[in-house]
C-alpha cells in the first residue's frame, strides 16, 4: 500500500520543486516548510503512475522530521530498493527524486539556513574532477551543483556541466558516498547575467569571454553564499589552478598542469571569493586525476570534457547568436580605404583575428581588423595590421598592485610582457612586443609571475 498521508501540498512552502517525465511521463511536486533548518512538513502531489506515487510517499516520509542537509542524503539508489522497482521503471522513480530535490535546492535558493559549522561544500559538475575533489573531502562534506541555462536547441546538452544528466551523476555520487547534495536552479539569474552579456557584447562588436564573466561574478560568489548558510566556511572545486598568498592578499595562480591551467578563466574571481575556496587539484596533471579516479572505483573516471561555454552545449556561437541576438543585418566587407570587397550576413560572425570564413579572395591573405556594428562593417585587413603594443583596458581590478605585469589576453594565447599605466578602472598596457587578433570584450589576466594581480576587459 502506498502510504498517501503526506500528499497534499504545504499552504506556504519555504521550498517547491516539479519534475516530470519518465516511462510514464509522470509529474511531481513537491513542497516543504522549514524550522531552523529542519524539514518540519514535507507534502508531495502526483499525477503518475503507481511507482512514482509511491516514491514520492517514501521520499516524504523519509526526509520529514530530518535537518535540511540530511534530507539531501536520500536519492535515487535509496529510492529503487526501497520502493523494489527494475528496469524502466527505475526512470519514473527519477522524476520523484528530481522533484524532491527540487525542492530542497529551491529552499537554499530562497535563503534557508542550516545551524551548524565545520562543513566543507564541494562543487559537483558530474565529471572526474569534482568526483575526486569530493572523495577526498573531509567527512563533514556536502556536495552542491548549479543548474544554469543551457540553448535547449543545442546538439549536445548533456555535456554541458550544468545539464540534467550531469546534475543526477554529481547527485549519485555524493549518495553513493553517502553525502548530502543540493543542485540549486539559478537557470534564469544565469541566462539574464551571463547569457545576455555574451549576446549583447556581441552586438556591440565586442568577442566576450562569458567564462571568465561566470567564475569572476556569479557561480562561485553563489556557491560561497549557499555553503555560508549551510555550515560550510569552505567551498572545494576541481579548478586546475591554485591559491597562493602574496603580501597577505590570496591570488589564484597557474595549475601544475599547463595543458590544463585554469587560473585565466579565474582571474576576475575577487580575493574575498578566494579566501574561501580550495583547489585540491592545482598540483595535479589531468592524467593522475583520471588514474586517481579509477584507483578510487569512481565511476567518473573515464568521463567526457564538458564543454568551455556550457549555454552552447556543444553548439556554435554564430547559430547561437542567430537564434537569441538581434537580426543579423548585411553589411560590407571594407578593406582599411572604405573599399567593398564584399558583403556579409551578420557582424556577430566575425572577430578580429579571424581569417577563415571571410568569404573574400586578395593577393594576400585577408584577417578581421575589426567590426562596426553601427553600420554592420567587418574591415579586414593583412595580418600584419593586426599587431599591436597599446592595448587599453576598463573595468579593471587588481588584487594587488603591480606595474610590470605579464599579461595573457586570450585562454589559448601565451602570456607577453608588459607595462600597466593609469589608475582606476581605465588603464593602458604597454607591451613588449606585437601581439595579433588582441579583441575587445576579451579579459586581460594580468600576472605577476605565475600569480593572477589584476585584470581589466580590453576596450
Amino acid at each position: 500500500m502506498i502510504d498517501l498521508s503526506r500528499a497534499g501540498a504545504v499552504e506556504r512552502p519555504d521550498g517547491e520543486g516539479r519534475a516530470g517525465g519518465g516511462a510514464c511521463d509522470d509529474r511531481v511536486r513537491f513542497t516543504i516548510a522549514l524550522d531552523r533548518g529542519r524539514l518540519v512538513a514535507v507534502r508531495f502531489g502526483s499525477d503518475a503512475c503507481p511507482t512514482t506515487t509511491s516514491a514520492a510517499a517514501w521520499l516524504a516520509a523519509g526526509a520529514e522530521g530530518r535537518s535540511l542537509l540530511d534530507g539531501a542524503r536520500l536519492g535515487a539508489a535509496a529510492a529503487h530498493a526501497a520502493c523494489d522497482v527494475a528496469g524502466a521503471r527505475r526512470a519514473c522513480v527519477e522524476v520523484a527524486v528530481d522533484a524532491f530535490h527540487a525542492a530542497l535546492g529551491d529552499a537554499v535558493v530562497r535563503g534557508a539556513a542550516v545551524p551548524g559549522t565545520g562543513r566543507v561544500a564541494v562543487a559537483m559538475s558530474g565529471g572526474v574532477d569534482s568526483a575526486v575533489a569530493l572523495a577526498e573531502a573531509p567527512a563533514e562534506a556536502f556536495g552542491v551543483t548549479l543548474q544554469l541555462w543551457i540553448d535547449p536547441h543545442a546538439p549536445d546538452t548533456d555535456r554541458a556541466c550544468c545539464a540534467p544528466g550531469s546534475v543526477r551523476r554529481a547527485r549519485d555520487l555524493c549518495h553513493q558516498r553517502g553525502l548530502p547534495h543540493l543542485s540549486l536552479d539559478l537557470r534564469d539569474t544565469f541566462r539574464d547575467t551571463i547569457v545576455a552579456g555574451f549576446i549583447a557584447g556581441y552586438e556591440a562588436g565586442e568577442t566576450p569571454n562569458p567564462c571568465t564573466a561566470c567564475n569572476g561574478d556569479f557561480r562561485l560568489h553563489e556557491l560561497v553564499a549557499a555553503a555560508s548558510r549551510l555550515g560550510a566556511a569552505r567551498v572545494r572545486t576541481g579548478h586546475y589552478a591554485r591559491i597562493v598568498e602574496r603580501d597577505g592578499v590570496p591570488l589564484v595562480a597557474r595549475g601544475a598542469d599547463q595543458s590544463k591551467d585554469q587560473s585565466y578563466m579565474l582571474a576576475r574571481v575577487p580575493t574575498d571569493v578566494l579566501a574561501r575556496l580550495d583547489f585540491p587539484l592545482g598540483d595535479r596533471t589531468k592524467p593522475e586525476v583520471r588514474e586517481r579516479a579509477a584507483e578510487l572505483g569512481l565511476a567518473a573516471a573515464h568521463a567526457r570534457e564538458s564543454q568551455e561555454v556550457c549555454f552552447l552545449g556543444g553548439g556554435d556561437y554564430r547559430t547561437f547568436l542567430d537564434r537569441y541576438g538581434a537580426a543579423p543585418a548585411v553589411g560590407p566587407i571594407e578593406d582599411e580605404a572604405g573599399r567593398e570587397l564584399g558583403r556579409h550576413a551578420g557582424v556577430g560572425g566575425f572577430t578580429p583575428g579571424q581569417r577563415r570564413g571571410i568569404g573574400v579572395s586578395a593577393p594576400e591573405p585577408l584577417y578581421v581588423l575589426r567590426t562596426e556594428p553601427a553600420r554592420s562593417a567587418v574591415i579586414v585587413a593583412p595580418l600584419r595590421r593586426l599587431g599591436t603594443r597599446h592595448v587599453p583596458l576598463r573595468g579593471v581590478a587588481m588584487h594587488l598592485e603591480r606595474r610590470q605585469v605579464d599579461a595573457k589576453l586570450r585562454y589559448r594565447s601565451p602570456a607577453v610582457a608588459a607595462s600597466l599605466h593609469g589608475d582606476g578602472p581605465d588603464r593602458t598596457l604597454a607591451l613588449q612586443r606585437d601581439l595579433f587578433a588582441v579583441a575587445p570584450g576579451q579579459t586581460a589576466a594580468l600576472y605577476d609571475g605565475d600569480a593572477v594581480v589584476g585584470c581589466g576587459t580590453i576596450a
